[in-house]
């Protein structure tokens, strides 16, 4: 029997540095099955350049994932390379896929320091050169003494970068674009090139680039048993190099490798173009859709409902949109902090959960809380959404966005899934009760509301259809009472 997928993100920003992570994962993945969750994806695994404090993002050395003493540890945040692999052997066990946090933007923590002839760059807009060439001194040079060469004996250099924000010599932070270099083209048009974020620029269009990329994504997949990516920060990165490489590793390793990119970017027209380009290689994260869920958090009440499906890549690219409400970016004190308030987090799950269209992610934030914000934990009712998704999210979809503050959607359920079927409101205001079809299989059953908000049950009628209500400011779904959960 094929269940519908549920991705959990296994990590937020503020996680301590304990090494714990990837014990705790083991330990859990009969749990996260049990909840309906078919692939969890696990942070970044290699060394990063602050050793056991780096969240992943400031890579250091790719090779690295808890093995050798190098930037002051040997276990990263998360733990050892043996912990990792045996979280990954859990999950596995558990029949849940696992995805790999896949950083390629750029590289952080140089071992030395070289003397670079570079050109200085307007950070705002890259396209305009406002100082002449000059030396100066960047840190482009890894080595990776810890690691002596064991499984590439690649050793990093400027000439394989593009740029960087810092000039050793003179102890200065500017952007600056190494002599006979050029930004890379297929990448967000923002500050005229996007190309560069942080650390050293990795110059993507370099053939020794391109090859050692491609060795380590080989060995990355066979050492590890991996199923899949998230691409870290895409938008940065050239669309025809994410085309390339991802068509490449999964013809050297003759798996499917499904693949889903970080593009933060509000416009869905933009998201759906780098789909294109990239010639449908990789699913996006739902941005678009995050921030109609912010927005709408932030309204209490004063939001259309009627309109949170507009311009949305769920609404006009389903098959490559993966839904999310919140990640450990748009948590609050972070980069891109766009937080969706506590209030609306049921709705908006609801509707990543319960809906037929989208790929959904869990936030791990969101399931087990923030303690760094005092951000309490949705597990509650994150369980029953989630459980409910395995179990009921099922057959034909019939929608109701018929008013600016109450909403609301049926699923018929399907044979292969039993007494599957829903009917779900949400309300971001008073209330109200919806009016809706639910199936004729149903006519003459009771429905109760598994989120615990309305307290009596209904009774479907002849034609198969109910007056399904919410409370104020809520989400009820609604099933067929002898299986409620």
């Amino acid at each position: 029997m094929s269940n519908n997928g549920l991705m959990m993100q296994y990590f937020e920003w503020y996680l301590p540095a304990d090494k714990t992570l990837w014990k705790t994962i083991a330990e859990e993945a009969n749990k996260l099955r049990l909840n309906g969750v078919t692939a969890v994806w696990l942070p970044p695994a290699y060394k990063g350049a602050q050793g056991v404090n780096d969240v992943g993002y400031g890579v250091y050395d790719l090779y690295d994932l808890g093995e050798f003493n190098q930037k002051g540890t040997v276990a990263t945040k998360y733990g050892t390379k043996d912990e990792y692999l045996a979280a990954i052997k859990a999950l596995h066990d558990k029949k849940i896929d696992v995805y790999a946090d896949m950083v390629l933007n750029h590289k952080m923590g140089a071992d030395e320091i070289e003397e670079v002839s570079a050109q200085e760059f307007n950070a705002s807009n890259r396209n305009q050169m406002i100082g002449d060439e000059k030396k100066i001194g960047a840190w482009t040079k890894f080595t990776f003494p810890g690691r002596k060469g064991k499984y590439s004996d690649f050793v990093w250099n400027w000439n394989y970068f593009d740029g960087i924000d810092w000039d050793q010599e003179n102890f200065k932070k500017s952007l600056y674009k190494f002599e006979g270099k050029e930004w890379d083209s297929g990448v967000d048009k923002e500050n005229g090139n996007y190309d560069y974020l942080m650390g050293a620029d990795i110059d993507l269009n370099n053939t020794d680039v391109y090859n050692e990329l491609v060795r380590w994504g080989e060995w990355y997949v066979k050492t590890t048993g991996v199923d899949g990516f998230r691409l870290d920060a895409v938008k940065h990165i050239s669309s025809h190099f994410v085309r390339d490489w991802l068509y490449k590793i999964r013809e050297i390793t003759e798996k499917e490798l499904f693949s889903v990119g970080e593009y933060w970017h509000w416009d869905v027209n933009v998201l759906n173009n780098y789909i294109s380009e990239t010639m449908g290689s990789t699913s996006l994260f739902d941005v678009p859709l995050h921030f109609n869920f912010h927005n709408c958090s932030r309204a209490h009440g004063n939001y259309d409902l009627r309109r949170i499906l507009d311009n949305t890549l769920v609404r006009v690219n389903p098959v490559k949109a993966v839904t999310f409400v919140d990640n450990h970016d748009s948590q609050p004190g972070q980069s891109l902090e766009s937080w969706v308030e506590e209030w609306f987090k049921p709705m908006a799950y609801a509707i990543i959960l319960l809906r037929n269209e989208g790929y959904p992610c869990v936030f791990y934030g969101d399931y087990k809380g923030i303690p760094h914000d005092k951000i309490k934990s949705q597990k509650k009712n994150l369980d029953k959404l989630m459980k409910l998704r395995k179990n009921k999210a099922y057959g034909i979809q019939h929608d109701y966005f018929d008013d600016p503050n109450c909403i609301g959607w049926t699923r018929e359920g399907d044979e292969e899934h039993k007494d599957s079927g829903l009917a779900v409101v949400i309300s971001d205001g008073t209330g109200g009760t919806k009016h809706m079809y639910v199936g004729r299989q149903f006519a003459g059953m009771h429905f109760s509301d598994v989120m615990g908000n309305a307290k009596y049950n209904i009774k479907i009628d002849d034609e198969g259809c109910g007056d399904f209500y919410v409370n104020g400011a809520a989400v009820s779904v609604w099933v067929k009472k002898e299986n409620k959960q």
